[in-house]
């Protein structure tokens, strides 16, 4: 498996998501041998349910487990050109907008968090402020020029 990349913010929620699952894995525990407990487990909805949250308290926890595993957080080194963890600010035809620079893990384009991988993110990256950059979109070419690197 390859390194996957972080923001320092990024990885840290990550491992509070991990430590709220842990925590909520012995109620679902509880849960499910109350639900056994209850006698004919083929009509017992209780039981059902249950064991179905338990597998998906075990499958978010092996996932993030994974996610930190194999997660190596990046800072700028400088602000010359655009990295992981910055924050730019570009103009375009309708005017400006600002994006954080995130791993692909991170990306929340509603929070304006675009991933390294993404058409945008991945035509940034490297790009000095005052350089304009094409990237298609499927409303065709969007131009971006870099104001400034954060």
């Amino acid at each position: 498996m390859t390194i996957i990349p972080f923001t320092k913010q990024g990885f840290e929620s990550l491992k509070k998501d991990l430590e709220e699952e842990i925590t909520k894995r012995p109620l679902a525990v509880e849960v499910l041998k109350r639900g056994r407990e209850m006698g004919d487990l083929s009509e017992n909805g209780l039981y059902k349910a249950a064991k179905f949250e338990l597998a998906n308290i075990d499958r978010q926890i092996r996932h993030l487990k994974n996610l930190i595993l194999y997660g190596r957080t990046s800072e700028p080194k400088d602000n010359n050109t655009v990295q992981l963890g910055h924050t730019i600010t570009v103009e375009t035809g309708i005017g400006k907008k600002e994006f954080q620079i995130v791993g692909e893990w991170e990306a929340n384009p509603k929070e304006n968090k675009i991933s390294i991988k993404s058409p945008i993110g991945h035509n940034l990256m490297g790009r000095k402020a005052g350089e304009t950059i094409a990237t298609r979109t499927p409303n065709g070419f969007i131009n971006y020029k870099i104001l400034s690197i954060k």
